[in-house]
């Protein structure tokens, strides 16, 4: 199993919270292992988190968990390789169930992600997310 690249000193941003109720939908629900509480993201095109690491990560799978029926019908992931503008890396097609869904290695091929900063897109739903 792979092992999380999310630490202690990993700074973490959404594009939105549900109602802008942090204390009930905010990010800390993200990574709180915790299978009541995830990220509630509001309405909008496209709902984002960015992850700012404390050093340059290589990113090998992705763990993705959506409460079922609003899963996005696609994601990117997206980084900076060795410059300051994130671009994307790779796209991804999540089910729309809650399930914990993994990026088998195969996806991530040629993928590079030597990026201090990715940011995870969703797109054109609202996001009830756990990482």
């Amino acid at each position: 199993m792979a092992q999380s690249l999310v630490c202690a000193d990993t700074v973490s941003r959404v594009s939105s919270v549900l109602n802008r109720n942090t204390r009930q939908f905010g990010k800390k629900h993200l990574f709180d292992q915790d299978e009541e509480t995830c990220w509630n993201s509001d309405q909008g095109p496209s709902q984002w988190v960015i992850l700012e690491f404390p050093r340059r990560v290589r990113v090998s799978q992705l763990q993705i968990q959506f409460q079922g029926g609003f899963s996005s019908r696609r994601g990117c992931l997206e980084g900076s390789q060795r410059s300051e503008a994130l671009g994307k890396i790779v796209d991804f097609y999540p089910e729309d169930n809650n399930s914990i869904q993994i990026s088998y290695p195969g996806l991530w091929v040629g993928v590079v992600c030597a990026s201090k900063s990715c940011r995870l897109c969703v797109a054109s739903r609202p996001a009830f997310l756990h990482l």
